[in-house]
C-alpha cells in the first residue's frame, strides 16, 4: 500500500492526526508505535479480575473546549466524573487543591476565619493563587499560610515528583498547584469532565477503525524508516509524504546536544477483596513514605465490582531504554539545549513535530488533542 502519511507514536497526538488525515482528506496513513498497544500513556486495560486500571497513571479529561469535547465524543460515550483529591496533611484526609474547606480542617477556627477573610480582601474570592506567589505576600498571616502549604502540601510532594525543588522549576510546572481560594472541592474547574464510557483503549480502536489507516506495533520507526534533512525513506524506498512525529525531540536527532531529562513513574497495584477503600479516587502523601499517591481507579470509571484495585506511584529518574519518559523537566537548563533541537526540526521539511515528548512540553490531554486537530486542520487545507 502506498502511504501519504507516516504517524509516529500511537499516543493521543498521532491517533486524533491519522483520524482526520483519513477521514477529512482520504489519506492512506501508517501508524507506528513502538509499544505493544495504542493510547499512549493513556493505555487503559482490565486485570483478571476484570476490572479496569489506567496503565500509566489515572488520566481524567478535562477541557473548556466544546470544541475538543465534541470531537472525542465521536468516539465514545462519556462517564460523567468531576475528580477529587484529597492528601494526607498531619494525620487527616483534607480536600486539595489546598482551599477555604481545607482551611478549617487543619487550622483552630478563629485563625482559618481570619485567614480566609485577609484571602478574600487581598485576593478575591474563586481565585487560584500559585503557592510561590503567596509566599511573596507582606501580610505575617498570609505568610503563615503559604510556609504552612509549602511545607505540608507542595516542597515535599515537589521534590519527590521532580527530582529537584519548586523554585528550580518553570512557573508554568509549580503554577499548576495553588490554593484555591473557594468552596470548591473538586480538583477541576472546567466545564467538561470525564473519562471514555468504556474505556480510553477503545475509545482510540474506534477513532482509528478506518480502512485507510494501518498500524505496526512493536516497532521502532528507526527499522523501517529513515529520516534526515533532504532524505526520507520507508521500508527502503524514497517517502515523499508528511511525517508526524510524536516521540522524544532529542531522540529524533540522535541526541545531537546531548538528552533532555524527563521524570518516570513506577507502579505498584493492590487488589482488594472489597468495593472500596480510599473516599475519594486519589490519595495524596505530600510527606512521608516513598510514593506520591494512591489512585483508586473504580472511583475514576464508575465501574461496578465487588473487588477493587489501587496502584501507588513512585516517581523516578528516566533512564533511556529502561522506563517510560512521562513528564518533561522544563526548567531554565534544558531551555537552551532545546532551543537547538527545534532549529534543527526546523530544517526537516514535510516533517512536524506534535505532542508532550515532541514538543517537550507539560500538555494536558486537551491541549495535546487542540495541537492536533491545528496542526490536522493545516495539513487538510494544504
Amino acid at each position: 500500500m502506498k502511504f501519504n502519511t507516516v504517524v509516529i507514536g500511537a499516543g493521543y497526538a498521532g491517533l486524533v492526526l491519522a483520524e482526520r488525515l483519513a477521514t477529512q482528506k482520504n489519506q492512506k496513513v501508517l501508524v507506528i508505535e513502538q509499544r505493544q498497544h495504542i493510547g499512549g500513556n493513556t493505555y487503559d486495560r482490565f486485570t483478571d479480575e476484570g476490572i479496569l486500571i489506567h496503565e500509566y497513571g489515572p488520566h481524567i479529561f478535562h477541557t473548556r473546549s466544546k470544541v475538543i469535547w465534541d470531537y472525542l465524543s465521536q468516539f465514545t460515550e462519556w462517564h460523567h466524573y468531576e475528580h477529587r483529591v484529597k492528601a494526607m496533611i498531619d494525620g487527616q484526609e483534607v480536600p486539595l487543591p489546598f482551599n477555604l474547606n481545607t482551611m478549617d480542617q487543619v487550622f483552630p477556627k478563629g485563625l482559618a476565619q481570619r485567614l480566609q477573610t485577609k484571602l478574600v480582601d487581598l485576593l478575591g474570592y474563586n481565585v487560584k493563587v500559585p503557592i510561590l506567589k503567596l509566599r511573596e505576600q507582606e501580610d505575617e498571616d498570609l505568610k503563615f499560610l503559604a510556609d504552612y502549604v509549602y511545607e505540608k502540601v507542595f516542597l515535599h510532594y515537589t521534590l519527590k515528583q521532580w527530582g529537584i525543588g519548586p523554585e528550580e522549576l518553570d512557573p508554568t510546572v509549580t503554577g499548576r498547584v495553588p490554593v484555591y481560594i473557594s468552596r470548591d472541592d473538586r480538583y477541576f474547574q472546567d466545564r467538561y469532565q470525564g473519562l471514555p464510557l468504556r474505556g480510553y483503549t477503545a475509545m482510540f480502536q474506534k477513532m482509528i477503525n478506518h480502512p485507510n489507516i494501518s498500524v505496526l506495533l512493536n516497532t521502532n520507526y528507526r527499522d523501517v524508516m529513515t529520516i534526515e534533512a533532504g532524505k526520507i525513506e520507508l521500508f527502503g524506498q524514497p517517502f515523499t509524504g508528511d511525517v508526524i512525529y510524536t516521540g522524544k525531540i532529542d531522540e529524533l536527532f540522535d541526541y545531537k546536544y546531548g538528552e533532555l531529562p524527563y521524570r518516570s513513574l513506577r507502579f505498584e497495584y493492590d487488589t482488594y477483596d472489597q468495593e472500596y477503600v480510599q473516599s475519594v479516587g486519589q490519595l495524596n502523601t505530600p510527606n512521608g513514605y516513598d510514593f506520591t499517591r494512591k489512585t483508586e481507579f473504580k472511583h475514576l470509571t464508575g465501574q461496578k465490582h465487588p473487588k477493587t484495585v489501587v496502584a501507588r506511584e513512585y516517581p523516578e529518574a528516566y533512564v533511556r531504554g529502561e522506563n517510560t519518559p512521562y513528564y518533561p523537566i522544563i526548567a531554565d537548563e534544558n531551555k537552551e539545549k532545546l532551543k537547538q533541537y527545534r532549529k534543527l526540526a526546523e530544517q526537516l521539511e514535510c516533517v512536524h513535530l506534535v505532542g508532550r515528548l515532541a514538543e517537550y512540553r507539560y500538555y494536558d490531554m486537551d491541549g495535546v488533542v487542540a495541537a492536533a486537530l491545528k496542526l490536522a486542520k493545516k495539513l487538510i487545507q494544504e
